[in-house]
């Protein structure tokens, strides 16, 4: 059997169901990279710098304490052996206990990942009909002085890193008009108003990061399907600008929205690891650096792996959502 004959039958399905090949596609390959960043973070980790037998008891710890230590970590396995083992008791859901404080990873992940998803939660609800909205403004007032401010103010938005961000918040809203609260603690016990009270200058500033791209690139995207034909037609017919732009041409710019709006998603939950270690914030991002700094592995490892998942499961569901919004898939001829 040639290998032609033997891809034969998947480029006939490809032909004859485009769109369910292509999500299918989307699929293995997610599944494919995920694998690889599980390769990636046990490597990386593992050559992080120091031993933490060593950083554990001290310096003077004599070569057989920190044998005994190795050996009931299991650091003195192949690496292999490791990494198989690693990876089977996280595909069920266990990451093994904290070297540094004994406890179960997983249950400290569940409570940690809860407050990164509700901060994330609350700064996307705002973020992302509030770019749409200011695209769709922009290209209405395209050139003229709405377009420019917005543009001036983007521009300046996506120069200042998180920190900055942060740091400027807290010193307006916290040292000079004592308004918001800081540090942005939560607990199990807390009301969900005084949660939201918290969390303010935190979304503020995921918000205040990833406004400016979104809004951005849903200017381009329209702004490109504005340039068509068809799109001409509907201006000469007399139509509305603004009907033109939300009935016409937002629909067909679709994909790419969508594809930028879930990046900037992917990166509200990976990227809160500096927001929330400036505003000492309790979730999963303050737990990874706190691990870092004790060279604490399984839960950084942990924290890795979840991180990761997010990301290529939200970039996957974009991947998916605008292949579906392709009417030449969707109606193949």
């Amino acid at each position: 059997m040639t290998p032609q004959s033997l891809f034969r039958p998947f480029v006939a399905f490809s032909r004859r169901f485009p769109l369910v090949a292509n999500i299918l596609r989307r699929l293995l390959l997610s599944f494919v990279l995920l694998w690889a960043v599980t390769v990636m973070i046990f490597i990386g980790v593992e050559a992080l710098p120091g031993d933490f037998a060593i950083t554990y008891l001290g310096q003077s710890a004599t070569p057989e304490a920190v044998a005994n230590i190795r050996s009931e970590l299991g650091l003195d396995q192949p690496l292999l052996t490791r990494y198989v083992t690693w990876l089977g008791d996280a595909v069920s859901g266990d990451f093994g206990n904290s070297w540094a404080s004994g406890k179960s990873v997983s249950e400290q992940i569940g409570k940690r990942l809860g407050n990164s998803l509700f901060l994330a939660f609350f700064a996307a609800i705002v973020a992302v009909p509030l770019s749409v909205g200011l695209g769709l403004l922009a290209v209405r007032y395209r050139n003229r002085i709405p377009d420019k401010l917005i543009n001036i103010l983007s521009l300046a938005a996506v120069s200042l890193p998180e920190f900055f961000v942060g740091y400027l918040l807290i010193m307006v809203f916290v040292v000079t008009f004592p308004t918001a609260i800081f540090p942005s603690t939560v607990y199990d016990d807390m009301g969900f108003l005084s949660r939201l009270e918290a969390i303010a200058l935190p979304v503020a500033t995921l918000v205040l990061v990833v406004l400016a791209h979104m809004m951005r690139m849903t200017r381009a995207a329209i702004i490109q399907v504005m340039s068509s034909a068809y799109m001409e037609t509907a201006e000469l017919k007399g139509l509305d600008g603004l009907r033109i732009i939300i009935k016409h041409a937002a629909p067909n710019a679709l994909a790419p929205i969508i594809n930028v709006v879930a990046l900037n998603l992917a990166y509200l939950i990976v990227g809160v690891v500096v927001v929330e270690v400036v505003f000492v914030y309790p979730g999963m991002g303050q737990y990874m650096v706190d691990a870092v700094t004790v060279r604490d592995l399984p839960v950084v490892q942990a924290c890795g792996l979840i991180f990761a998942t997010i990301y290529i499961a939200l970039n996957m569901t974009a991947d998916i959502l605008a292949i579906i919004a392709n009417p030449r898939l969707r109606h193949p001829r």
